[in-house]
């Protein structure tokens, strides 16, 4: 699979300074939960960038991503959620418990090529309708690039499925968020590999030391080429979702 890049009208050479971006590239997208766009720097999401969103087990991340597409979705734009990790029922039942009332599309592949495939014409859709559109995949560790007829999945999988996220991002202007996961001894899986490629990293873990904010979650942004990487939040985990229960701004 191979996407044109956006940039192969650019002459090799050009002086930097006589780049024109284009202007859907430089207006940011704000998520519509102030805990999310603070931790981007309070100005959301850059469109073509893709962020590996990571965290501990249980801290949440699904959670935060069905919740952050509901309310992408109420900011107006087409949110793609696909799950190779539940089965839609399952997905479906967070979504009812969260109370997410605005919904979004949702999709249940682990093949990269069928997600791709989706994700396209979803943009092509986006783009007739002036909206922004979001790929958010739930996770990177179990997504496949058929490379092997077995079936077998490795720490090259997860790579190449990123680099064709991140390519379909940079080609249409596409949002893109990938979940990845990290082991119990705090190590983001797979190859650090991953980190250098994408735009952005955001965290969320459980507090564990703090008496007054044990067991709460903790969101920040790690990485973020495209702005700074604003506050650390201290987020309740509820039946409901989540409720920001502190800020850090200087950290």
């Amino acid at each position: 699979m191979k996407l044109k890049k956006v940039t192969d009208n650019i002459e090799f050479g050009t002086n930097i300074l006589d780049i024109e971006v284009p202007e859907h590239l430089q207006r940011k997208f704000k998520s519509g939960l102030n805990y999310v766009d603070g931790a981007m720097g309070g100005e959301g999401f850059t469109p073509s960038a893709v962020t590996l969103f990571t965290g501990t087990p249980g801290a949440g991340k699904t959670t935060l991503m069905l919740t952050m597409a509901d309310a992408m979705t109420k900011q107006g734009a087409i949110v793609l959620f696909n799950t190779a990790e539940e089965s839609l029922y399952q997905t479906a039942m967070t979504a009812k418990r969260l109370k997410l009332r605005n919904g979004f599309r949702c999709g249940n592949s682990a093949s990269i090529s069928e997600i791709i495939k989706n994700a396209t014409e979803m943009q092509k859709e986006a783009d007739k309708a002036g909206k922004q559109f979001v790929l958010i995949v739930d996770s990177l560790q179990c997504l496949d690039d058929e490379k092997y007829s077995s079936g077998k999945i490795t720490a090259g999988t997860a790579i190449r499925c990123l680099q064709h996220i991140t390519d379909f991002c940079k080609e249409t202007g596409a949002i893109g968020v990938c979940i990845n996961q990290v082991n119990k001894s705090g190590k983001m899986a797979g190859s650090n590999k991953l980190k250098h490629m994408v735009d952005a990293m955001m965290h969320l873990s459980v507090e564990e030391k703090d008496e007054d904010f044990k067991g709460c979650r903790i969101l920040e942004t790690q990485k973020n080429r495209f702005g700074g990487c604003g506050h650390m939040f201290y987020l309740a985990l509820r039946k409901g979702g989540f409720k920001e229960v502190a800020r850090i701004e200087d950290f």
